[in-house]
């Protein structure tokens, strides 16, 4: 249960209470009940629609949210992975491989998190080592031989910063990619799941359409990480939570993401069949779309809508 959900919880809890009591010597009347569980609905929509940046980061986080497996079960009518980058070793930090989604084949890139203690360690809580970045990059050129659409699912804190990771080219492998994927020949659709932090997220990021759910965020850094930085407190998580301007409605306006995927009243974890069928009609939808331009032309407009991203203004010296 999360902060701001404890208020809801203790009327759920309540209501649930009054209605077995009710079966016993039935106290309460149904109007009653049913008085109560408006005023309920109605104490929902007043905390969710209140959310602060730092609230919505802890729903993104919430431990039942839908991870990259789950869509990739809920999505696809078959799904063959693909293991290893030919160069080192199996990266379980990313799945890859190849999947039917509406009947349309796709080649599909994703960050695994895990969902509990065992499945975390071994998916190393979803930060990605080079190796990881390498096995995407490697499926994603089987996708570009065979003219098949990129699908790239993104959740991740961040690439893994240890020692090992940068003695095999932790760096080089993102870098490789963002150039890589700049210039594949077939369509790239990204959908941001979860957390989107810094190079590990980009990494996997670059392609024609960015579709992010309600409730994700996409940042250079965890607002711990820039509270640490700025402040040198990470206890001032929320003022950078808010400062950082990562979340949906902030990216869309700033044209970093084309389009906000709706989720349920309070997360996905309330209703993942409501959010996956949300992104699957997105991914159908900009599919078909895609599937249409000409190569040459859907790599300038890659290129052009990266070129836009970070607008800023100038004063002159006259006006100061």
């Amino acid at each position: 249960m999360l902060g701001h959900e404890k208020q809801i919880h203790d009327h759920e809890k309540t209501i649930a209470q009054l209605k077995e009591q009710n079966k016993v010597n039935g106290i309460w009347t149904d109007e009653e009940l049913i008085k109560l569980e408006k005023k309920l609905e109605k104490l929902k929509n007043q905390v969710y629609s209140q959310l602060s940046p730092w609230e919505r980061v802890t729903i993104c986080r919430h431990p039942d949210r839908p991870r990259s497996i789950d869509y990739i079960k809920n999505l696809c009518e078959s799904f063959t992975e693909i293991f290893g980058d030919r160069l080192y070793r199996d990266d379980q930090a990313i799945v890859a491989g190849l999947g039917i989604i509406g009947g349309k084949k796709f080649v599909i890139i994703a960050q695994e998190k895990g969902c509990d203690t065992e499945s975390r360690l071994y998916r190393n809580f979803g930060m990605p080592y080079p190796e990881g970045y390498r096995k995407a990059l490697r499926v994603m050129k089987l996708a570009e031989k065979f003219n098949l659409p990129v699908l790239s699912l993104l959740d991740t804190p961040g690439a893994y910063p240890g020692l090992a990771a940068e003695e095999r080219g932790q760096g080089s492998a993102i870098a490789t990619n963002l150039l890589e994927m700049a210039n594949l020949k077939t369509p790239v659709i990204v959908v941001l799941i979860g957390e989107g932090c810094s190079g590990g997220a980009l990494g996997m990021g670059v392609g024609d359409v960015f579709g992010m759910l309600e409730h994700s965020y996409y940042s250079v850094i965890s607002p711990e990480g820039c509270a640490s930085i700025l402040w040198r407190d990470a206890a001032k998580n929320e003022e950078a939570a808010e400062t950082l301007k990562m979340q949906a409605e902030d990216l869309l306006e700033f044209g970093v993401i084309d389009e906000i995927i709706e989720e349920p009243q309070g997360g996905a974890h309330h209703d993942p069949k409501l959010v996956y069928n949300g992104v699957k009609k997105f991914i159908t939808k900009e599919a078909k779309r895609l599937e249409k331009i000409p190569v040459d032309e859907l790599l300038e407009k890659r290129y052009q809508k990266f070129r836009k991203l970070g607008a800023f203004t100038v004063e002159s010296e006259a006006a100061e």
